[in-house]
């Protein structure tokens, strides 16, 4: 099994794919790809098996790069906030019942539903 990272280059009828093997494609989309290497190496190679080579594309998209980077690292650390706020949130509940607190003052008090409080407690 042997990675093949393939550089996308966006032209008027598509996207040329470019292998680091040295081999180069077209696709009329990005979606249709990692399909269409997969099809290019069996033809250059039909006795080897490509169904499980890990293909990463990696699209020429410019500067843009930059930004959908910021924005995935972004997502990415807007994830890890909304789980430590959930456990954050979870243990302020169970503060808050353990002191005998109600499921609907609790809920008042978190600006919640009681439903939430008791999804929160579970």
């Amino acid at each position: 099994m042997k990675e093949t990272i393939v550089k996308a280059t966006r032209w008027k009828l598509g996207w040329e794919l470019s292998l680091n093997s040295g081999g180069l494609t077209q696709v009329r989309t990005l979606a249709r790809a990692e399909q269409q290497v997969r099809d290019y190496l069996d033809t250059v190679e039909p006795a080897t098996d490509h169904s499980d080579w890990p293909i990463t594309i990696i699209p020429d998209i410019g500067e843009v790069r930059s930004e959908l980077e910021q924005a995935q690292l972004a997502v990415s650390s807007a994830k890890i906030a909304q789980v430590e706020a959930g456990q954050r949130m979870r243990g302020v509940v169970r503060q808050l019942r353990a002191e005998g607190l109600s499921i609907a003052d609790t809920a008042c008090i978190l600006g919640v539903s009681k439903g939430r409080v008791s999804q929160l407690v579970n």
